[in-house]
């Protein structure tokens, strides 16, 4: 294998090479920086790639892996970072002007945890200003562009994060996830995006978007590589008092359990073909009947207090989002791209009546889907009802409706930032434009391992996560 073929291998794969001494991290390494230099002018998924401190990171694992002190599967590995996370030494931009040369002198809690796992940072990704949108679009950093087809969006707002790990410029990053920013990009991008239960990840040293809403969570290329990051990034934090509580499962012992004699839902609502592309639908069924062949029982069912959802969602996260940025909106808005700009400012005009009615929405729908994760093992739908836009697309046409893009790229994610509960986008197939398309697998709170073990089932009976972008294989 060739130096260069070593960065579109997943995590499990290079582990395996590192632990038996087969490949060394600085050649790993290397291979994904080569990646970086001739993809990333294309895509413009990385902010700040500290190319010096992660080769002297990879010489030190390199040392201790040859000392015999193997630290697990994410020792020596290149991960990038969402540029929201602290980063001690090296700027966390949130992707905004005003936060453009600020330099952190602590490291957020889960970047403590993933070096002391022996992994190595690779960059900082390219997003969505402050997190406040779908789509990455970026007025001061500039457009993340698909590595499927360069003039379509990567989704958002961790766009940069999706777009590296499909375009092996890292070997997984992490994102975060409010109204769908880790499963829209996954799902665009065609990597696995997994939103965990809220709670499971600390979000310390995280600048927030909308703090009741806002999840940590990993982009990589298999469920079994998110696995192996959630074990790592996952558990109790006293530095985040939402954090919980819950036993730390070993997330990779149930993967192989397969998934026969499980109780699969699908929720109507997600799959209505007058505002779903067919090619999404087709895509869908086809993968269903997958899970049937796995030996899944697959129901319809019909949820339709599921509509309140983005509604409430919407009053939450612009209140809480603009609460935060108050002070930058008041003092410096010109620094503040338009689109984030007039979100802010609209958040200012949500009163505190309909802020509270938006939650108790919120304790509804929890509770709805609670009872009903105690019927099924899962809710199946698709992660996006379309494939990835053109950057310069506004409106989205289904057979039966014109809709405008944000709101179509957060329609089906939005519901499980309400509720909570454990999310994530696996790829599920390609339209005529070869352009890849995700199914959402959602599960019951802190049930992350059946959300893996569903999504991993489903990637060893296809073959489309195994699939390169043109902007990658080159």
């Amino acid at each position: 294998m060739s130096d260069q073929q070593l960065c579109h291998l997943s995590i499990a794969e290079q582990a395996r090479l590192i632990r038996n001494r087969e490949i060394s991290p600085v050649e790993l390494l290397e291979s994904v920086l080569r990646q970086i230099e001739r993809v990333d002018p294309a895509v413009n998924s990385y902010i700040t790639v500290p190319a010096e401190e992660a080769r002297a990171a990879t010489r030190e694992a390199e040392q201790e892996i040859g000392r015999g002190d193997y630290r697990g599967p994410l020792h020596g590995i290149p991960i990038a970072l969402k540029d929201l996370y602290y980063t001690r030494g090296i700027r966390t931009t949130a992707g905004s002007k005003i936060h453009r040369d600020f330099v952190p002198t602590k490291d957020a809690e889960v970047v403590v945890r993933l070096k002391k796992a022996g992994s190595v940072l690779v960059g900082k990704t390219n997003m969505h200003e402050f997190a406040l949108g779908a789509i990455n679009t970026n007025p001061h950093f500039g457009d993340v562009h698909n590595p499927w087809d360069l003039e379509r969006i990567s989704g958002g707002s961790s766009g940069g994060s999706a777009a590296a790990v499909a375009a092996s410029m890292a070997s997984a990053a992490l994102g975060s996830d409010t109204g769908g920013s880790i499963r829209i990009p996954a799902s665009l991008c065609g990597v696995v995006g997994l939103k965990p239960t809220y709670g499971r990840v600390s979000r310390h040293g995280a600048m927030p978007c909308a703090w009741s809403l806002d999840h940590v969570g990993p982009l990589c290329k298999t469920a079994e590589d998110a696995a192996l990051l959630l074990q790592v990034i996952a558990g109790r934090d006293p530095k985040d008092p939402t954090s919980s509580h819950e036993t730390v499962p070993d997330y990779a012992a149930g993967l192989s359990q397969g998934i026969s004699g499980l109780r699969l839902a699908v929720l109507k609502e997600h799959i209505d073909p007058e505002t779903t592309q067919p090619a999404v639908l087709a895509g869908f069924q086809a993968a269903i009947e997958v899970l049937r062949g796995l030996g899944a029982t697959i129901e319809e069912l019909s949820v339709p207090e599921a509509i309140h959802a983005y509604p409430a969602s919407t009053a939450i996260l612009s209140v809480e989002a603009a609460a935060y940025h108050e002070c930058d909106l008041r003092v410096r808005p010109e620094e503040i791209g338009p689109d984030v700009r007039a979100r802010l400012e609209g958040g200012l005009l949500i009163a505190a009546t309909d802020y509270v009615k938006a939650q108790r929405v919120r304790r509804m729908l929890a509770e709805r889907f609670v009872a009903l994760l105690r019927q099924y093992d899962a809710i199946l739908g698709p992660a996006e009802p379309t494939t990835a836009p053109r950057i310069d697309q506004e409106t989205i046409q289904y057979p039966g409706l014109a809709e405008a893009r944000r709101l179509s790229l957060t329609r089906y994610t939005r519901l499980h930032n309400v509720t909570g509960l454990p999310a994530a986008s696996v790829p599920m197939g390609f339209d005529s434009s070869e352009l890849p398309m995700g199914l959402q697998i959602a599960c019951a709170p802190f049930d992350e391992e059946m959300v893996l073990r569903i999504g991993h089932a489903y990637q060893q009976a296809t073959n489309w996560h195994k699939r390169l972008p043109p902007a990658a294989a080159g």
